[in-house]
C-alpha cells in the first residue's frame, strides 16, 4: 500500500509547522503534583561540546546535550513529548524497547512521515514496562545516531524498589579524530565485517569521568549502550555488583560475574555496593577504563540489597502451543549494484532477503506475518562469524536457549546473537501493525540486516 505525505499528515495530527518564534530552550515543561503526565518539549539541534580536551566539536544534540536529556516517566502513565526538528535535514524519535502503538514508534514512511526541519511532532504514549528504555532516530541513523542523537528514558517502577540511589551511564564512542573532527559513520569494508567502530568512548557524552558515588549504600547503575557498532565486555574488578535488571526486564538478582557483554542499543541495570569512602573502582570494556566511581561520604547509614525488581505485565507465550519461525542472518555475499546512482550497499541479509535502506516499500514486503494473540518461537541464526544484537519493535520477547551458552530465560527487546550461535525466542504476537526486526550494529541495519514482520 502506498500513501502520499497529504494523507499521513491528514491521518496524523501530531505534525505542526514551527514558525521561526515557536518555542524556547524549554526542556522540560514540568510535572505539576499529582500529575498523572510527564510532558517534555525536545529540541533536536547542532551543539557545539567539547569532547576531545580543547577542541570543539558540532555535535547533533537533543535538549541541549549529547548524549540526549534524560526523561522520565512513571510506569503506566502517558508520556507526552513534543519533538522539534532544528536540525538540517528530516528525523524521527524511535523509543527502543517500549511496547506502543505503531504510529508512535518513529519508523518514517511507516508509522509517520519523517519530522521536516522546522517542524514538530507529539509523540503519546502510555508506558506499560518499568526499566531502562532509550530513544533516536531511524532516519540516516548512521549520521545522526554517530553525531549524537541518542538518549536514555527511564520509566519508573509505580512503588518503591528498595534503591535510594542510582546513577544513569550511557556509553557511547564517537567518530572523531584527535582533533574532535567527525570522519567517515560508515565505511563499507568495515560495514560488511563487525561495523565502522568509533575512535573516543565516553560516558554521559566524557571521556574517563570520575563519578561520584555515596559509600555504604547499593547504587541503582542503569548502563546503557547507546553506540552505534561497539559490544562493550563490562567489568567492574574489585566491585561487588548484582544484576536486576536486562534491557529494561527485571531478572532474579545475581552476581555480575567477570563480565557482561551488552551489545548496541542494550541496557543492564546493576546494583553496587559502593565500598569505603575514598575507594576507586574501575568501570571497563575489556581492559580498558570507561570511567572512575569513586565513593564518597553520604552521612547515611549502610544499605542492604534491595528485593528483586517486580515483572513487567509481559504476556507469557504459550510454548506448546506456539508455532516457529526460522531466521537466518547472515552475509549476502553478492556485489552492490548502482552505487554512482545512490544505491545501497547489500552486505548482509535476513532468510535471503535483504534490506534496501533506500527502497520506502520494503515495508509492504513483510518477511513473516503473525496472527494477532497467538504464540510464536524464533529460531534465530547467526550464520556468519560477526555479533549481531538483534533487536524487535513493538513487543518484548522471551529468551529460551542457545546452543553456545547457558541461558536462565528472560524477557528482552534486544538479543546479542554471537558468532555462528543459534537461539530461541519466544512472543506472544499481540500488537498489531509492521515492525522493524534489524540488527542494531547500525552498519549491519543499513546494509540490509533488517526486515518487517507484520502482527494482523
Amino acid at each position: 500500500m502506498s500513501v502520499t505525505r497529504r494523507q499521513i499528515l491528514a491521518g496524523l495530527a501530531g505534525v505542526s509547522a514551527l514558525g521561526l518564534g515557536a518555542g524556547g530552550a524549554r526542556y522540560w515543561l514540568g510535572r505539576p503534583e499529582g500529575a498523572k503526565t510527564h510532558d517534555y518539549e525536545l529540541i533536536a539541534a547542532p551543539l557545539d561540546v567539547e569532547l576531545v580536551p580543547g577542541r570543539r566539536t558540532s555535535v547533533w544534540a537533543y535538549g541541549g546535550q549529547a548524549p540526549g536529556l534524560e526523561l522520565r516517566a512513571r510506569q503506566g502513565d502517558w508520556l507526552r513529548v513534543r519533538f522539534v526538528n532544528r536540525l538540517p535535514e528530516p528525523s524521527t524519535i524511535h523509543w527502543h524497547g517500549i511496547r506502543l502503538p505503531l504510529e508512535m514508534d518513529g519508523v518514517p514512511y511507516l508509522s509517520q512521515l519523517p519530522v521536516l526541519p522546522g517542524e514538530s511532532f507529539d509523540y503519546r504514549f502510555r508506558v506499560p514496562d518499568a526499566g531502562s528504555f532509550w530513544y533516536h532516530p531511524h532516519t540516516a541513523s548512521g549520521e545522526q545516531l554517530g553525531r549524537g542523537l541518542v538518549g536514555p528514558l527511564i520509566v519508573e517502577e509505580r512503588e518503591p524498589t528498595g534503591f535510594r540511589h542510582e546513577r544513569t551511564l550511557s556509553l557511547k564512542s564517537w567518530h572523531v579524530d584527535g582533533q574532535g573532527v567527525f570522519g567517515e559513520f560508515s565505511v563499507p569494508r568495515e560495514a560488511a565485517r563487525g561495523g565502522t567502530p568509533g575512535r573516543l568512548s565516553t560516558v554521559n557524552g566524557e571521556a574517563s569521568p570520575t563519578l561520584e558515588l555515596p559509600a555504604g549504600q547499593v547504587v541503582r547503575l542503569r548502563i546503557l549502550n547507546l553506540d552505534n557498532t561497539l559490544t562493550y565486555r563490562l567489568n567492574l574488578p574489585g566491585a561487588e555488583a548484582r544484576v536486576y535488571a536486562l534491557d529494561g526486564n527485571p531478572v532474579a538478582p545475581h552476581p555480575l560475574g567477570r563480565e557482561y557483554l551488552l551489545g548496541p542499543g542494550m541496557r543492564i541495570e546493576l546494583g553496587l555496593r559502593v565500598p569505603a569512602v575514598g575507594t576507586a573502582l574501575p568501570l571497563r570494556n575489556g581492559p580498558l577504563r570507561l570511567a572512575t566511581l569513586k565513593s564518597v561520604d553520604s552521612g547515611e547509614t549502610a544499605a542492604d540489597w534491595p528485593a528483586a525488581l517486580p515483572a513487567n505485565p509481559v504476556p507469557e507465550p504459550d510454548l506448546a502451543a506456539a508455532t516457529s519461525l526460522r531466521f537466518n542472518f547472515e552475509w549476502a555475499a553478492a556485489l552492490s549494484v548502482n552505487m554512482e546512482q545512490g544505491g545501497a550497499f547489500k552486505f548482509w541479509q535476513i532468510n535471503g532477503q535483504a534490506w534496501d535502506i533506500n527502497d520506502r516499500s520494503c515495508a509492504e514486503r513483510p518477511i513473516a506475518t503473525l496472527q494477532q494473540g497467538r504464540s510464536y518461537i524464533f529460531e534465530l541464526r547467526n550464520v556468519s562469524q560477526y555479533q549481531h544484537p538483534i533487536h524487535l519493535h513493538g513487543m518484548a520477547f522471551k529468551v529460551l536457549d542457545s546452543n553456545r551458552r547457558k541461558i536462565d530465560p528472560y524477557f528482552t527487546d534486544t538479543y546479542l546473537l554471537g558468532r555462528n550461535e543459534t537461539a530461541r525466542i519466544a512472543l506472544v504476537a499481540d500488537n498489531p501493525g509492521v515492525w522493524m526486526f534489524h540488527c542494531h550494529v547500525i552498519d549491519h541495519m543499513e546494509t540490509g540486516l533488517m526486515a518487517a514482520i507484520k502482527v494482523a
